[in-house]
C-alpha cells in the first residue's frame, strides 16, 4: 500500500497507475465480448457460459471486485491528472491548441459517458431494473428482450463506438504512460491499435444489431 501511496503523489506514477488499471480493465472488456459472442451460438451456450461463471461464486465475486478497484483508480486518476493540469496551467491563458484525433478530443467526455452507460448496463441486464420480463439465468432470453426497443440497441450500439474510440487513444497512449515504448514505436503500432480497437466495438455492437436484424430472437 505504501508504494500505492507514493506513486499516487507523483503526477508520472499517477499516469502509470491509469494506464495499469486501464489494461486491466482492457482484458475485462475482451474476454467479456468473448463471452457475447456465445449469444450467436444460441440460448444453451449463451446460457451454460453464464452458468459457468456463477459456478464459482468467490472467484466471480473477487475479479467483480478487482475490476471494481481498477475501475476506481483509473476514474481517480483521470479526475486527478486533469485537476493537476488545470492547477499548473497560468491564470487566464487558454490550453494550447494541438492537432489531436477525435479518440484524444472525446476520452474526458466520453469516459464519463462510459461510465454513465456501464451503471446502465449493469442495472439493465445484470439486476434486471427497467427491463420488460427479466428472468434471471435466461441470459439469452434477457438480452434479445432486453435490447428489442430500438432505442435501446441504439443506445448499446452508441457505446460501443464510444468504447472504441477510448480504446483506440488509450492503448495507443499506454506504452507512453508506463514508459516501456518510445514515441516513433507507438506511431508505428497505431494501425494496430486501431484494428484492436475496431474489432471490440464491433463485436459489442453485433449483438444489439443482430437483435434489430432479427438474427438473435
Amino acid at each position: 500500500m505504501d508504494a500505492l501511496a507514493r506513486l499516487w503523489r507523483s503526477t508520472v506514477g499517477r499516469k502509470a497507475l491509469v494506464a495499469a488499471s486501464g489494461l486491466l480493465l482492457w482484458v475485462w472488456v475482451v474476454l467479456h465480448v468473448v463471452g457475447n459472442l456465445t449469444l450467436f451460438s444460441g440460448p444453451a451456450a449463451a446460457d451454460g457460459y453464464a452458468a459457468a461463471l456463477r459456478a464459482t461464486p468467490a472467484a466471480l465475486w473477487a475479479v467483480r471486485a478487482g475490476l471494481a478497484a481498477a475501475a476506481i483508480v483509473h476514474v481517480a486518476g483521470v479526475v486527478s491528472l486533469a485537476r493537476a493540469g488545470r492547477a499548473a496551467r497560468p491564470r487566464h491563458q487558454a490550453p494550447a491548441r494541438r492537432t489531436t484525433t477525435m479518440a484524444a478530443r472525446t476520452m474526458r467526455v466520453g469516459g464519463a459517458l462510459l461510465l454513465a452507460f456501464v451503471v446502465y448496463h449493469l442495472l439493465h441486464l445484470t439486476v434486471g431494473l427497467f427491463h420488460p420480463g427479466f428472468l434471471r439465468g435466461h441470459v439469452y432470453d434477457n438480452v434479445v428482450r432486453g435490447l428489442r426497443p430500438t432505442w435501446v440497441a441504439s443506445l448499446y450500439m452508441a457505446a460501443a463506438v464510444l468504447l472504441g474510440l477510448h480504446l483506440f487513444h488509450g492503448l495507443w497512449a499506454v506504452a507512453r504512460s508506463l514508459g516501456v515504448c518510445p514515441e516513433g514505436a507507438a506511431r508505428r503500432r497505431r494501425p494496430a491499435v486501431a484494428l484492436v480497437s475496431a474489432a471490440v466495438a464491433l463485436g459489442f455492437a453485433s449483438v444489439p444489431l443482430a437483435v434489430l436484424a432479427g438474427w438473435l430472437r
